[in-house]
């Protein structure tokens, strides 16, 4: 069964949330690829549009969207998400995890793209003379 940790950032504000969604709510998260757009509803957020930023599995070998596939490979990296040099030029061989969400992933990043007020329409009620 999978179970995600999504953390959830809203750029206008700042502000992360987290949410812990297991089973059939983890269902729609699985294949889905760096990068990509889903629907806010996955994690009760109705109206929103969320774009998958990153992740982590269960060791804390991060995701990373160059990186084809959901599983785990030793690539060489001079920047980016899960290697910092210390010096100009540096290259090292780090342990890297696919674009793709698998259920062996446990930390899941997001951000809201696009966030709509759904306005309610008020009937004006009509009193009888």
């Amino acid at each position: 069964m999978a179970k995600f940790k999504v953390i959830i950032s809203n750029p206008t504000d700042g502000k992360s949330k987290v949410v812990e969604v297991e089973e059939m709510r983890a269902n729609p998260f699985i294949g889905k690829k760096l990068g990509e757009i889903i629907d806010g509803i996955i994690v009760d957020m109705p109206a929103t549009k969320l774009q998958i930023l990153g992740g982590s599995d269960n060791d804390g070998v991060p995701m990373r969207g160059d990186v084809h596939g959901g599983i785990r490979r030793q690539v060489i990296l001079s920047e980016g998400a899960g290697f910092k040099p210390k010096r100009d030029g540096e290259r090292r061989r780090k342990t890297v995890r696919g674009n793709t969400i698998t259920d062996e992933i446990v930390q899941i990043n997001l951000k809201i793209v696009e966030q709509t007020t759904q306005k309610t329409e008020t009937k004006k009620e009509t009193k009888p003379k």
